[in-house]
């Protein structure tokens, strides 16, 4: 990435999902970053291990636990005290279903669970917005600098022709709201900060796993191919873009 040089500061958060590791992989082998933090609940993960014994210290997993405020609060501490600038920073989590809690997209508004609606928007909204508070200080200096959050077209409330899917369609269209809110209080506190929201396709993950069938030929990505797009979009904004919807390919997307 040219926008990233051998002073520059990254964070992964979610680095443990198939997009999220991808993004640490090409961070490392395609920038010159002087550090990429991987945060993720298994920090000691097989593939985060491999980076960190292939790039030393440049790849550093690090703890954290999205849904708990407190986690989210000493990460940032842990960045404050190696360096007191970020200059990415990209949110790579989401939950569309989980079996084990009962969570799964909904076809009829009957099926709508109060504890699924809750969990989502814990994950895709709250989290983002707990990660933006604590780290939006790291990320205003003097320097350009990217908050990124992945998104997803169906959060789109002018695309959404089909219904349905409920929890995840409304918290990631309040997910929008919070990069779009960001992005209007950055031009006024924080005016290097780029904030954008980011859908990176259909891709081959856990998150899209039961419903890849159904996926048209061309359209089912591999999680290298949509980091490599989406690190493309990132290195290309400009503060035009501040507060705005992309596809996986640049094509902006209606709220």
């Amino acid at each position: 990435m040219e926008t990233l040089d051998h002073d520059s500061n990254v964070l992964v958060v979610g680095a443990s999902g198939g997009i999220g590791a991808a993004l640490v992989e090409q961070l490392l082998a395609g920038s010159s970053a002087r550090r990429v933090w991987a945060a993720t609940r298994t920090p000691d993960s097989p593939r985060l291990t491999a980076l960190r014994e292939a790039y030393g210290e440049r790849c550093m997993p690090l703890a954290v636990d999205i849904l708990d405020e407190a986690s989210i609060a000493a990460m940032a501490a842990t960045l404050r005290a190696d360096q007191p600038r970020l200059h990415l920073l990209i949110n790579a989590f989401g939950l569309l279903h989980d079996e084990a809690q009962g969570i799964w997209p909904e076809k009829r508004v009957e099926s709508i669970s109060a504890e699924g609606m809750l969990t989502s928007y814990r994950v895709n909204t709250l989290a983002p917005a707990l990660i933006a508070r604590e780290c939006l200080g790291l990320l205003n200096h003097s320097q350009r600098a990217v908050f990124a959050s992945l998104s997803a077209r169906v959060g789109s409330i002018g695309d959404n022709r089909l219904g349905g899917w409920y929890a995840y369609r409304t918290s990631k269209a309040a997910q929008n709201m919070l990069t779009r809110d960001l992005a209007i209080e950055c031009t006024r506190r924080a005016r290097r900060v780029i904030c954008l929201a980011l859908h990176p396709g259909t891709t081959r993950t856990d998150l899209s796993e039961p419903f890849q069938a159904r996926v048209p030929e061309g359209k089912l990505f591999t999680p290298a191919f949509a980091a490599g797009k989406l690190l493309t979009r990132i290195d290309a904004a400009t503060t035009a873009d501040n507060g705005g919807f992309y596809a996986w390919d640049g094509a902006p997307i209606p709220w």
